[in-house]
């Protein structure tokens, strides 16, 4: 049993499916500049004295600094999919209220929910094993 607020979020599975075309479209007019990305990426997430895991929580908190649902959605799918737990997602948003102020508790009530809703997933396939 989880302690998820919600099923379905706005913030999750439904923001990556609206970006993914647009990805798509722009991929194709400068692969080159996506290609580095991906790997600045790969070298950013890579386990080091900080797991993947951390830095997905760390790039979730930044996602909701910075306001943007991409972000949000992207690394609080990449950080359940790390075993982030919902508490320490919770935790991580909750630095974001210190350094952010209050439009951090709008965009990590988001960042939450959409966490919440990929844990959920990770959850259920797990029991689906």
């Amino acid at each position: 049993m989880t302690d998820s607020p919600t099923t379905g979020s706005p913030h999750g599975k439904a923001v990556l499916r609206e970006l993914s075309p647009q990805h798509r479209q722009l991929r194709k007019a400068i692969p080159d500049v996506y290609k580095g990305f991906a790997e600045l990426s790969g070298a950013a997430f890579a386990d080091g004295d900080l797991d993947r895991k951390t830095k997905e929580l760390i790039a979730l908190a930044i996602g909701v600094v910075e306001g943007c649902d991409g972000c949000i959605a992207s690394h609080g799918q990449s950080a359940a999919r790390a075993g982030a737990t919902r508490q320490e997602a919770a935790e991580a948003i909750g630095v974001t209220f210190l350094m952010h102020g209050g439009p951090a508790t709008v965009h990590g009530a988001r960042a939450y929910e959409a966490f919440c809703e990929f844990a959920d997933a990770v959850d259920a396939s797990e029991q689906a094993v």
